[in-house]
């Protein structure tokens, strides 16, 4: 540890993404906390990651309802329990260091799957620039460049911009979540270059309304293969 980062650690000391105790040495989560991670296993459906109950399933119930524009995605952890209240935190309350271990985790989890895609470069699911003035970040950047540090695949984060405000999409149904995020991004073409293959990161994937949008307007742009890795995602439900 340099001296800059020994008096950054006395001052400000990192503490854990879930039960906010100081950690010690270079620790990124503690011991008790580790043990009752909800990893995302097998069974899982095959077109979004999200955990299934059945072992009989292939797909969750909206992958099986809807067709999604993105090729194929992934996620570490189920939204639930303590893992829920971590990412609500880094989302509100400004506990942006929590994308250190969120980003070691994806890559530890997912090293040989990003490989096997090919993956040229990360894209973070963008923020309107009102919502993120307010915040004073935007989560997926912060997740999006701890990725990074850990894999070595650069991240572009000018390259797909939300040049739409929406409404939050909790209570929304499919058709309202599809109208609600219609043209609310756009890329800038002059970051593509030869890029063929992204990875689109977020915090959280419930239906895949918002990565879909993303991964419709990056297609149309010209990318042929955009998968999608989020830090955790809801369960399927019958």
């Amino acid at each position: 540890m340099s001296v800059r980062e020994r008096i950054i650690s006395a001052f400000f000391p990192k503490t854990c993404p879930i039960c906010e105790r100081v950690l010690s040495g270079q620790n990124r989560i503690c011991r008790e906390c580790g043990k009752k991670l909800t990893w995302i296993c097998e069974p899982k459906c095959q077109k979004c990651g999200k955990a299934l109950p059945d072992t009989g399933l292939l797909y969750c119930r909206d992958c099986t309802a809807y067709a999604h524009y993105f090729n194929r995605g992934a996620a570490v952890f189920t939204y639930q329990g303590s893992i829920r209240k971590s990412l609500q935190r880094f989302k509100y309350q400004n506990t942006r260091e929590y994308a250190d271990f969120y980003g070691f985790a994806a890559a530890h989890r997912y090293h040989d799957v990003l490989k096997n895609w090919k993956i040229e470069a990360i894209i973070p699911v963008p923020l309107h620039k009102t919502k993120e003035r307010r915040r004073g970040y935007n989560q997926a950047q912060a997740f999006a460049k701890a990725l990074s540090r850990y894999t070595g695949i650069p991240v572009l984060e000018k390259l797909l911009v939300r040049i739409k405000k929406t409404v939050p999409q909790k209570e929304s149904d499919h058709e309202m979540r599809f109208q609600n995020l219609k043209d609310a991004f756009t890329v800038r073409t002059k970051h593509i270059g030869n890029l063929k293959t992204v990875l689109l990161v977020d915090d959280i994937y419930t239906t895949g309304s918002t990565v879909d949008a993303c991964s419709r307007t990056l297609k149309k742009a010209g990318i042929a293969n955009v998968y999608v890795l989020c830090i955790s995602a809801g369960q399927n439900t019958p």
